[in-house]
């Protein structure tokens, strides 16, 4: 999407919102405070940020029919700068994935059961979602679960923020 003549709107929503995950990981370190999960849950949502913003940076190769007239399906071979894309975007995903996992262990020894358990589905979907479209199986179901997986993640990492913004 970073590519063609409105290339320039992906590139910029990644960088925007790579700061923006950076600046709630400061937030989220200063609600936490201390206690289980309050050095490593930040630090792991700012690397989130930090890879975005690095997408924003490299942008993938074209392929798959975009931009019209690049051929349908994946490219034969990969740029350097595609290569960087990729690799901190599965830096990224993974950091979330193990913020989600590390604020379920905090939640669930504070009691709270349900944002436990929240935190560790969104953690788990992700993590298989990826998995299953890094695994290079090309199934339609992978990726459009990656999509999900992703959307998840937005949804938890912003539903966290409101709730330790209370809670602080």
């Amino acid at each position: 999407m970073a590519l063609g003549d409105l290339g320039w709107i992906q590139t910029a929503n990644f960088a925007v919102s790579g700061l923006l995950v950076i600046a709630g990981a400061i937030g989220i370190g200063r609600a936490l405070r201390s206690g289980r999960g309050a050095t490593w849950a930040p630090r792991l949502i700012g690397i989130y940020g930090a890879g975005l913003v690095g997408a924003a940076i490299f942008s993938a190769d074209p392929g798959f029919g975009f931009p019209p007239g690049t051929p349908a399906g994946m490219p034969t071979t990969m740029s350097t700068h595609a290569l960087i894309h990729f690799a901190l975007g599965g830096i990224a995903f993974f950091s979330i994935i193990g913020a989600c996992f590390v604020l379920a262990r905090r939640f669930g020894k504070n009691g709270e059961h349900s944002w436990a358990r929240y935190s560790a589905f969104t953690g788990a979907f992700f993590l298989v979602a990826f998995l299953g479209t890094a695994s290079g199986s090309g199934l339609v179901a992978f990726t459009l679960a990656l999509w999900v997986g992703i959307g998840l993640a937005w949804i938890w990492l912003s539903a966290v923020s409101a709730r330790l913004i209370r809670g602080s």
